[in-house]
Order: structure tokens, then sequence, then C-alpha cells
């Protein structure tokens, strides 16, 4: 069971004795936290981040605002909300690769359990997948929860719990959707909040499945977006660049469409089961068919819809923590768990060709074309260590607490930093020990220098990742990356092949679109950065064992 040290215990209990005669108006009232995290989301795909989905919600928040423009992920879905929630890389408590059968090290606490003994209330919706604490409630220390375990049907989920009981499988053409149906459970959390708990402050993690795989949306929300991306992932990727300059958010050139590199997996003979519009390669959309060419531009319609409507449940959300009157003293987050995703499988109830795309019953994945538009202008996706794998749109929103609304953070920042901004904002410790075991040091550190808007920046050595048998370490503006594969073999032709071999090197300060490689010119550097690689990931595993 994770629990608190007895150190933190009596830190928070210390800091919890004010005298007698202080009253309410004297005493700082602790700020609530909100969560949003969306699954999939590619670094472009949002208006604030030089996307032309229709994202008002997101674009208000970052105007009113910051948006980091070098937050990192983990490429991954579990291992980031792993790190999200528990402070330290995957690694280091057992989840990335994940040791079957064996928990989390004993000393981890998940951020409920360092948020629940200072008197916040914690609300849970959506997506968990933090593996190695499978019961929201019981293992996340959630006060309340609505887990989504079936992520592959939007209309109809038939695997969902609340507060870790089984829910009746949702019944085809109920008209439910599980975005909506998200953000619902959200409002009930905080309708619930303010008739009993208004006198607490209160931990909001509402975890959106969109817009991962399978492209589901509502028909209004498809609609929208018909013909948008006719126009193509070329012209789509370029138009995003362009506007990403402009805003100041990256000055790299646009990075150069890999032909070769289409979904990581084998998954058979998707392409025919789908029909002749699929395509495994990002290859240039002049060289479509008309058939690919509609078939494509439907899917990327799908994804924007997803993204669309996750906004405006956002939206709601957002009203209602202004009816509440919390809004000023609330601190939101969105990001992303990993990158666009360039896979393509059927999975769940299978794919029917003959249905509406987008509805229930069908089943498409967004894939390697418009998953390189998704993460423009940055190269690779989901599960490269690439930047377009690992980077996500960060916004962060503070009402009473940001000096510099509406501008840009260039810090480094990482989903492990969560933990140590918040023990930073809520002015405690971490723990050292925890049930006889010396606690690891938090590998992250606190955003809120730069959340605050103070002239300082965030300092930090270096930003880690690995991820099935790919590896990258950022270090000051340089990066030193390897890729297992650059390509999945079974699809690849052996004269389109690129695949990338050994470590290579990148300066990130002119070239985060990983174009030149330096290691040739900078061995020095090179080396500088495996060996620190190769000596965090030797530390990391001595630290899960």
């Amino acid at each position: 069971m994770l629990r608190f040290s007895l150190r933190v215990i009596v830190i928070l209990l210390l800091t919890s004795l004010v005298p007698a005669w202080t009253t309410a108006a004297e005493v700082p009232k602790l700020p609530n936290i909100v969560i949003f995290i969306a699954d999939d989301l590619g670094f472009s795909d949002i208006g604030c981040y030089g996307g032309e989905i229709d994202t008002p919600n997101l674009d208000q928040l970052a105007a009113n605002g910051l948006r980091f423009t070098q937050f990192y992920n983990t490429a991954r879905c579990w291992p980031t909300r792993t790190a999200l929630m528990s402070g330290y890389y995957p690694q280091q408590v057992r989840s990335d690769p994940i040791l079957q059968g064996v928990g989390f090290p004993v000393w981890t606490t998940l951020l409920p359990h360092l948020l629940k003994p200072l008197g916040y209330r914690c609300y849970h919706s959506g997506k968990w997948h933090v593996v190695k604490a499978p019961r929201v409630v019981a293992d996340g220390g959630f006060d309340r929860s609505y887990h989504i375990q079936d992520h592959d049907r939007f209309f109809y989920p038939q695997r969902h719990e609340e507060d870790d009981r089984p829910l009746p499988p949702v019944e085809p053409d109920s008209g439910h959707y599980s975005t909506t149906f998200i953000a619902d459970y959200t409002l009930q959390h905080l309708d619930e909040h303010s008739e009993k708990y208004a006198d607490q402050p209160f931990f909001v993690y509402t975890a959106f499945l969109a817009p991962h795989f399978p492209l589901h949306a509502l028909p209004e929300d498809i609609e929208k977006y018909r013909d948008r991306y006719l126009a193509g992932w070329d012209v789509i990727r370029t138009e995003r660049h362009e506007r990403l300059k402009e805003a100041g958010i990256i000055n790299c050139a646009l990075s150069a469409r890999e032909d070769a590199v289409g979904p990581p997996y084998r998954f058979g003979n998707v392409p025919g089961t789908l029909g002749d519009g699929e395509v495994l390669f990002p290859v240039a959309w002049e060289t479509l068919t008309d058939e690919q060419k509609r078939f494509q531009a439907t899917k990327m319609a799908i994804h924007a819809a997803m993204v669309d409507r996750m906004d405006q449940e956002i939206g709601r959300i957002l009203d209602k923590i202004r009816d509440m009157g919390e809004w000023e003293n609330t601190i939101i987050f969105f990001l992303s768990d990993n990158g666009a995703s360039a896979e393509i499988m059927i999975r769940g109830d299978m794919h029917d060709p003959a249905v509406l795309l987008g509805s229930a019953a069908s089943y498409l994945c967004l894939g390697p074309g418009w998953s390189t538009a998704a993460n423009s202008p940055f190269r690779r996706h989901k599960v490269w260590n690439h930047e377009g794998g690992i980077s996500t749109p960060f916004i962060v929103h503070w009402g009473k607490g940001i000096n510099k609304p509406g501008t840009l953070r260039h810090d480094l920042g990482h989903v492990v930093d969560f933990v140590p901004t918040f023990f930073d904002l809520l002015g405690i410790d971490p723990p050292k020990e925890d049930q006889g075991a010396s606690v690891p040091p938090l590998p992250g550190v606190s955003l809120l220098p730069a959340i605050r808007g103070a002239d300082q920046s965030v300092e930090r050595d270096y930003i880690y990742f690995a991820h099935e048998g790919n590896a990258a370490l950022r270090f000051g503006d340089w990066k030193v990356l390897y890729t297992k594969t650059g390509e999945p073999q079974d699809h690849v032709p052996a004269e389109r092949s690129t695949r990338t071999v050994g470590w290579v090197l990148y300066d990130l300060s002119t070239d985060r679109c990983e174009q030149n490689d330096l290691a040739a010119e900078r061995p020095e550097k090179l080396s500088e950065g495996v060996e620190k690689w190769k000596q965090l990931h030797e530390l990391f595993r001595k630290q899960s064992e």
C-alpha cells in the first residue's frame, strides 16, 4: 500500500498549526489543481500551437496563461502517466519496461497520497493506465473516480468503473460518447465538492481518451472538418510550421517528410481490410489516388473532430470552476501523453468498411501520413524518442499566480516535474524515507519560478528518455538519440530503408527538427551525452530493484 512517510506527515501537521485567533481570511487558501491530459495529441494539433483545429477554450487558457515550448513526455501512454503521478521516470518505478507481477518499489507515492494529508479532495475521470496501481481509488489514492478501461469503443465502452466498482456495459445506440461522459463525471465530482467539501481544495485529474484511435467522433463534429484536409498533409504541416515560427514557439526549419517510416508495429493485412484508401507511409500527397486522398482527408477530419469535442468538454469544466467562484485560485495544466501516433491496427469489434467512417462500427487509426502533420514540425511519432514522439503542448493557467500571462516559456520541462512543482507550490519537502526504505531524490525540478513569471529560468542538468529500445538524453541545448529501428522492417522495401544506426547528436538550439547529425563534428559532446545516459540508465535500474 502506498503511504506517506512519517517525516512528511510530521511536516504537514506542523504546517497545519495556526493560532486559534487567526481568521479564515488571514489563512492563505491552498490552490485548487486541475490537470487535463489528452491521448495521442500531436504537438501542433491545437490552435495555440499552430493548428487549424478549433480549440477556443485551450487557446483562451494559453492567451491568459503560459505556453511552454520545450515540454516533454515519455513517448507512450502508461510511462507518461506513471511519471506524472509518481514524480519518477518510469524506469525507476518498474514501469518501463513493465515487470509483470511486480509492483511499485515500496517507497513510491502517487500525487493523491501527497495532496490528501493537506486537505485536498482528489477526483479522477477518464483513462488511468498507471499499471502498477490498477485500482484508481484503492491504489491511486483518489477519493472518487470514473475509470474507463475500454480504449477501443468511444460509443459503447464495455469495461469501465466508478470508484473501482464495475459499471454495466454501455449499450450501442445509447447516445454515449466517451469524451462527453468523462467530462460529465468531472462535473459530477465538482458538484459534489461544492455541496459537501467547499471549504477544502480540490485536485481534478481529467484524462481524455481523445484523440487516441479508433477514430470515433460525433457526426456534427466530423462534418465541420469534412473537406478541410483535402489539401493534404504536406500543405497542412507546412502551414503549421509557419504559424509556429510566427508565434515564436520554434525556430527550426521544417523536418523532411520521412517516406519510409510507417507504423512502428506489424499488423498483418490491415490495408486490405480497410480498403484501397489506406496507405502505410507518409508519401507525397500528390502521389495518392483520388480515393486515397478522400479516405485520408476523412481520417484527419475525424481526428480534428475528436480534438474539437475535447476542447468543448474542457470548456464546460472551466465554466463550472468559474461558477464555483474558484477560477482565480485554480491552477490548470494541459498536456498530451505522447506525440501523434503512426500506428495502423484494428482491435475491438474490428472494422466494417461499409459503415460511415468515424461511426461506432468503424475502426481507423490516424496513421503515419497525418501523424507527420500532427507532430509538425518535428520528426517521428509516438514510441520514438525523436521530438515528434516526446514533445507536447503544455499550457499553464493560474488566475492569481501568473505575473506575465500570455507569454511563452522556453524552459525545459518534463512530466516528472509535476510532483516537485507541487511540493514547491505547497511549501513541503519530499520524503527521504518511507516504510523503512530510502526514497531516491526526485529527478525532476520545480516549474514554479517559470509559472509565477519570475525572471529566472528553470535550471536542470538533463532529461532522460528510454522506450522500446529507443533512447535519448537532452542536456542543455544538446540531444543524443539512439533509435532501435528507423522503420517497420516488415513493411519497408530494402531500397527505401532509412534505418538509423548508432547514436546521433543534435544541437536543438537551432535544429530541434533533428536534421543535422553533429556526431562526427562534436565527438566529445556525443560521448558526454551517451555516457551520461548510460549512467542514468544503470542508476534507475538499481533504484527500481
